[in-house]
């Protein structure tokens, strides 16, 4: 049965971009080094987000932010019968194109999550008319975890990673 009260869940989206610069060698390196789960912030109750974003441009030095609002962050959540259902919503606009997903997850309290899914996209704006590349870790734990639950190992995984040209 699901509910219409707030999902009691925590959602850390670890969001880094990069550009043709760092598809290789020491850039590649450093990209590769860049964490994909950091600690929470302390003193903050479920439901929140915390957002953590990493760019090329600024050597993938972490900049994050928090909010309580957990509905636009590129999931859908949703309690049914005591277990939180976690699906994942793809950009429209990233390649590749992703016509077979996985299937929703759920969680029962106390478990957590890690989705991985990267893009390439076309951006003749920005960058010079180059490619420009994102992998996005979605860390999401059914409850009130403890800060260090997402530096430890998931009680599920997807991952969508693709090879990305």
């Amino acid at each position: 049965m699901a509910h219409d009260r707030p999902v009691e869940a925590v959602l850390q989206l670890v969001r880094t971009s990069w550009t043709k610069r760092s598809r290789g060698g020491e850039e590649a390196a450093r990209r590769n080094a860049a964490p994909v789960a950091f600690a929470l912030p302390p003193s903050t109750r479920a439901p929140f987000a915390h957002e953590v974003l990493m760019d090329e441009h600024d050597e993938f030095s972490p900049r994050s932010t928090t909010r309580e609002d957990v509905s636009d962050v590129g999931v859908q959540l949703r309690e049914v019968d005591g277990l939180l259902r976690v699906e994942l919503v793809v950009s429209p606009y990233g390649m590749p194109k992703r016509r077979r997903r996985p299937p929703a997850v759920r969680l029962a309290r106390g478990e957590w999550l890690r989705w991985q899914v990267n893009y390439r996209f076309a951006s003749p704006c920005s960058c010079g008319g180059q490619w420009s590349y994102r992998m996005d870790t979605f860390n999401i734990a059914h409850g009130t975890p403890s800060a260090e639950v997402f530096l430890g190992e998931p009680s599920r995984h997807v991952s969508e990673l693709a090879a990305l040209r």
